[in-house]
């Protein structure tokens, strides 16, 4: 990075005689008088000498011999004179001899070029001068300049990587340098006390198409949209970036001058005309600017070039991503294998007992909040020693995996099965009733009894026996998950020590949870629809397969009934935050509810009856005016208001 101050503070600054200063101060004032800009100009004899012979150049195009500067200067107009002595001086600061004078001809053949075709494309407007657009296109580089005189090393480096790597110079200055030709010009040019249309318009020459529309309200919007296109021809003409740049000068001048390709095309070569005659007015051998022809070649070649390495650069592109794509499926696949490993047993494919511990605790939390039961069944393959030892480990293995897969097609799938250790399999029931748990225990020792076993042709008899508990957490209970699975494993002691291949239940409800899930489970709409004859229950439990209800506090739910106020569910839950009691407890405690109401409540927890209803509609169980009024009567029973 170089620190700007080395520009500012250098010797080798560019600046203005004190003719071309004087010209720029005068020329402001619409009131000055031809004579005061022929005595400024005669102060100095070689910017004199130098404005005479161009009026007499082909530049201009003066019919006849223009012999004197009293002359000239009427011909020309002060503007297009002060310009002349700004533009000389320019020229007389570009030319150098020595190993700088290649990158000083290249910056001011571009000049020129910009200059010329600035000045040609403000025939197209209706503001200004020519020789204010010319001007203009002429300064577009001016931070090149001062930076090849100040900064000449590190200026010529990044000039010639933007030659080598065809990328654009002032992203190169930015990225190399910390700045850009872009800002030292126009710092440079506000120094000099240039007039703001001239700075602003070389401020934007490098906008993008869209930056520059959104100037059109600017008084000096003509000359933007010149200075910008001059920009993109002089890129055109004299870099090696010349397919990018006809790209661009495509896109500007069909946006700003209605250009097709035919009319570009004779643009250009109207450019590199007025860019000889220009040359012969500043002394510049133009001849090692290509004709438009040539350039044009160069350029569709370079675009070719361009659109291939772009293809070849997607196509890698794509290639990559592929290739990034199988290395996260197969780094999925083997996160997914190690998870398996860690969460399952490795023999049956089922859930390990780590995975089972984690599983309960939350459901625990879960069921503690809500009021809910959870079951525990937990099961041993009778006499599995004996057939190990009759038969050999590898049909145990069998015994053992066919069992698991027996038991897992049997359960609903929230329940969780995980192999226990050994022999044992232990199950996770969710939202059980007492009835329902022990059935499940039930079929599940059907099931494998009635599963067919067989060594070398003979079929060999497996049995289980099976223990079930059951429990509706409170609040703040702890180790209640222990309490379980050890009470289901006692229960299924007692089945071993009964005979085997039986089923047993230890149950932890007390006779008031006991009576309150009985009363819960008959109040919900399933159970209503059945007991009224809509549905028989393997119907209903199909469509209760449809849908989750989504859990809702009871306040909340009792909220919306309009059963209890916001102050009484505030009150209710303080009490609770204390008690660790349920809240349906203690709202008839308090005397804000009755049984009967927390029965429905629950009810409606535990089963949305809306859901329900558009289940058996989408199942075509019902239609929706049916539907409709099994649902309102539904509701209509549910309690309201406070208890009396």
């Amino acid at each position: 990075m170089i620190d700007p101050k080395t520009i500012w503070s250098s010797a080798n600054l560019p600046t203005l005689p004190s003719v071309a200063i004087q010209l720029l101060d005068i020329s402001k004032n619409p009131e000055t008088e031809i004579k005061e800009v022929i005595d400024v100009i005669k102060s100095d004899p070689a910017i004199a000498a130098k404005i005479i012979k161009a009026s007499n150049s082909s530049f201009f195009g003066f019919t006849s011999r223009v012999p004197s500067l009293e002359r000239a200067v009427p011909l020309l107009g002060t503007t297009v004179v002060s310009s002349l002595a700004l533009s000389f001086s320019l020229v007389d600061d570009a030319m150098t001899r020595g190993p700088m004078a290649e990158y000083y001809n290249k910056y001011w053949m571009q000049s020129l070029v910009q200059g010329v075709s600035s000045e040609l494309l403000g025939e197209h407007s209706n503001e200004g001068l020519n020789c204010e657009f010319f001007l203009s296109g002429l300064l577009i580089d001016l931070g090149r300049l001062a930076m090849l005189k100040t900064i000449p090393e590190e200026s010529a480096r990044v000039l010639q990587q933007a030659d080598e790597e065809s990328k654009l110079l002032f992203q190169l200055e930015d990225e190399h340098l910390g700045f850009n030709h872009v800002e030292i010009g126009v710092r440079l040019m506000e120094s000099w006390g240039l007039p703001t249309a001239l700075i602003d318009s070389v401020a934007s020459h490098h906008a993008s198409k869209e930056q520059i529309k959104n100037q059109n309200l600017t008084p000096n919007y003509d000359l933007i949209k010149a200075t910008a296109t001059s920009a993109a021809v002089g890129g055109y003409f004299c870099t090696e970036n010349k397919g990018v740049y006809l790209e661009h000068l495509r896109d500007l001048t069909a946006e700003f001058y209605g250009f097709d390709d035919e009319k570009l095309e004779q643009f250009l070569d109207q450019t590199r005309q007025r860019t000889d005659s220009a040359g012969e007015l500043f002394q510049v051998n133009t001849e090692d600017i290509g004709s438009p022809g040539d350039l044009m070649i160069q350029a569709n070649q370079q675009l070719a070039e361009i659109a291939v390495r772009e293809a070849i650069a997607t196509t890698q592109a794509v290639a990559r991503q592929e290739a990034m794509q199988r290395e996260q499926e197969e780094l999925k696949s083997q996160n997914d294998q190690l998870q398996k490993q860690a969460l399952r047993d490795p023999l049956t494919g089922m859930y390990n007992r780590n995975f089972f511990d984690e599983a309960m605790n939350k459901e625990l939390c879960r069921c503690a909040r809500q009021a809910t039961p959870l079951g525990v069944i937990f099961t041993d393959i009778d006499k599995f020693k004996n057939l190990n030892d009759t038969y050999g480990h590898q049909f145990g293995d069998e015994v053992l995996k066919r069992v698991a897969e027996v038991l897992e097609g049997s359960l609903r799938k929230s329940d969780v099965l995980a192999r226990f250790g050994g022999e044992e399999f232990v199950i996770m029931a969710i939202n059980p009733t007492e009835k329902g748990v022990t059935n499940m225990g039930e079929r599940l020792r059907q099931k494998i009894e009635a599963e067919e076993f067989f060594f070398d042709g003979q079929r060999v008899p497996v049995t289980i026996s099976v223990g079930v508990s059951l429990a509706i957490p409170d609040r703040k209970e702890t180790g209640l998950g222990e309490k379980l699975i050890a009470k289901a494993d006692e229960a299924m002691y007692k089945s071993k020590q009964n005979g085997r291949n039986q089923v047993h239940v230890h149950s932890l409800l007390n006779d008031e949870d006991r009576r309150m899930m009985q009363r819960v489970m008959a109040a919900r709409f399933s159970r209503w629809l059945v007991k009224k004859g809509v549905f028989d229950i393997p119907t209903i439990s199909k469509a209760l397969l449809q849908f989750e209800t989504e859990h809702v506090y009871i306040g909340e739910l009792a909220r919306q009934q309009h059963i209890l106020t916001e102050e009484q569910v505030e009150e209710i839950l303080r009490d609770q935050g204390q008690s660790g009691k349920r809240f349906g407890a203690i709202g008839i405690r308090l005397g804000y509810l009755t049984e009967d109401q927390v029965v429905h409540l629950l009810a409606l927890q535990q089963e949305d009856p809306a859901e329900l209803v558009m289940a058996a509609i989408r199942m075509e169980l019902l239609d929706q005016q049916t539907s409709a009024g099994y649902l309102e009567e539904y509701l209509a029973a549910v309690p309201k208001g406070a208890p009396a």
